[in-house]
């Protein structure tokens, strides 16, 4: 099941219809569906298709040879170039007649096992690109060697490519798709326990219940999912002990750099390269105060919602799981999942005014969307907005999001414009998102103010329908 990707798909089709040499870089992490996305845009196109193994270059030569001649005669034929270069020459000279794509998928274990790699591709792109019909496909799950060998300026590859792109895992309008047959509440549920990794997604089923789902993949010993996390830090990383070790210190609440530091017993310095790592792949994320860069308020946060699930649920009943009692562990899983969605729909709700930008529909043309944490000096006590964004220095929209099964009342709405005072913006927007719809006094106020968007989340899924 191939969901998604429009974007993609149509910047792919654009360069391959220009007829002349192209240069696509697609990087992004394990699982996001990279390869996914290559093989639907080559469907029946005239394509050369070779994926890097972590071996030796005489392996890499050896099939990427076999790639070519399945190509080039229709049988998979033992013939091996003598070297890259010879390999690759033969793919442009295939190329000067007619349009033909070469993939290079897992590019960083071809590029680490022969170091003359990329000056080799250098050499004949400047040589063929004038003349040439080749549309090069580079991709790559290492996204640090991507970025600093391939797209980087002291490559030598840096200034040939004529696209880039680093594929993200899904938002929730694309996850919504995955699940047409649940119900509009398992939808987020969803999404918060595997997020938008559209792997994760496929080990999950629309016919089975959230209960059923999360027992099945994450409470199972021999599912793919139950040692996912461990597995995928052991392909990026060298020390992936340590890095369970802050992954783990940050889902259970500590999420300032001092508090990680002192829970794993490491050095504040050691831990903040190890976290840029984590940050680098996707996993965790720095967050500062809405408009305050390089706060010393910066917290981290679990950024991937299977791995931020994984380690707040799973983890920790490892033994158990073990054990065969998925009823047992469930159980205890049950009773947080409410509480557990607050940031989950505070996500969802973001995506939401993104959208609603993006379609021309926002009331505020804010530039970046965030979230506020700070001192509230009349009430001496710390506070926080859910979201705040700015057009300008005059102009600026507020959110609130509810996960709860009650309906949101009025002093919700007047507790949120009380915190937005506490900046000096004169015109203001304010947003409420609730799970459970609103009572009528605060519709009654939100009506009356002229300047509040009820949003319930019924609505935000009608809008992904």
């Amino acid at each position: 099941m191939f969901i998604g990707r429009e974007k993609e798909l149509r910047s792919l089709h654009h360069l391959y219809i220009t007829e002349k040499f192209e240069f696509a870089v697609i990087y992004g992490r394990r699982r996001v569906g990279k390869t996914a996305l290559i093989n639907q845009f080559i469907g029946n196109k005239k394509a050369i298709y070779f994926t890097g193994v972590e071996s030796n270059a005489k392996q890499n030569l050896e099939n990427m040879s076999k790639s070519i001649m399945e190509y080039t005669s229709g049988i998979e034929a033992d013939t091996t170039f003598s070297s890259f270069q010879t390999a690759l020459e033969y793919v442009f000279t295939l190329a000067e007649k007619e349009r033909l794509i070469l993939v290079i998928d897992e590019y960083p274990y071809v590029a680490r096992s022969s170091k003359s790699l990329a000056s080799t591709l250098q050499m004949l792109i400047d040589k063929h690109k004038d003349t040439s019909k080749l549309m090069l496909i580079l991709c790559g799950s290492s996204m640090s060697y991507m970025e600093d060998n391939v797209l980087a300026y002291k490559s030598p590859l840096y200034g040939r490519r004529t696209a880039q792109m680093k594929i993200l895992s899904f938002h929730f309008e694309e996850t919504c798709h995955y699940f047409r047959n649940m119900s509009d509440e398992d939808k987020a549920l969803m999404y918060g326990v595997v997020g938008g990794t559209p792997q994760y997604l496929l080990q999950m089923s629309d016919q089975l219940s959230v209960e059923e789902n999360i027992k099945r993949t994450f409470l199972d010993p021999v599912s793919f999912l139950f040692e996912e996390p461990t597995n995928l830090l052991k392909q990026e990383v060298r020390e992936p002990a340590i890095y369970t070790a802050i992954i783990t210190a940050i889902a259970a609440g500590a999420t300032r750099i001092s508090e990680i530091s002192t829970k794993i017993g490491e050095d504040t310095s050691v831990c903040s390269t190890y976290i840029k790592s984590l940050i680098h792949l996707g996993i965790i994320q720095k967050e500062s105060p809405y408009g305050e860069k390089n706060s010393r308020k910066s917290i981290y946060y679990i950024e991937d919602n299977m791995f931020r699930f994984w380690y707040r649920f799973v983890l920790g009943n490892n033994s158990a799981i073990a054990r065969g009692a998925a009823d047992l562990v469930y159980r205890r899983i049950k009773p947080h999942l409410s509480d557990y969605m607050g940031k989950v729909f505070e996500d969802i709700c973001t995506q939401y005014l993104w959208k609603l930008l993006i379609d021309g529909r926002s009331p505020i043309e804010f530039t970046s969307l965030g979230r506020w944490w700070g001192t509230d000096p009349i009430q001496k006590a710390q506070t926080e907005i859910d979201i705040m964004g700015e057009q300008d220095k005059n102009t600026a929209v507020f959110g609130e999001c509810k996960w709860t099964n009650e309906k949101v009342d009025q002093s919700v709405l007047e507790l949120l414009i009380k915190r937005s005072h506490l900046f000096s913006y004169k015109n203001m927007h304010y947003y409420l998102f609730a799970k459970s719809g609103f009572t009528q006094g605060c519709i009654d106020k939100a009506a009356e103010l002229g300047n509040v968007t009820l949003v319930s989340y019924i609505d935000i899924v009608n809008e992904y329908q």
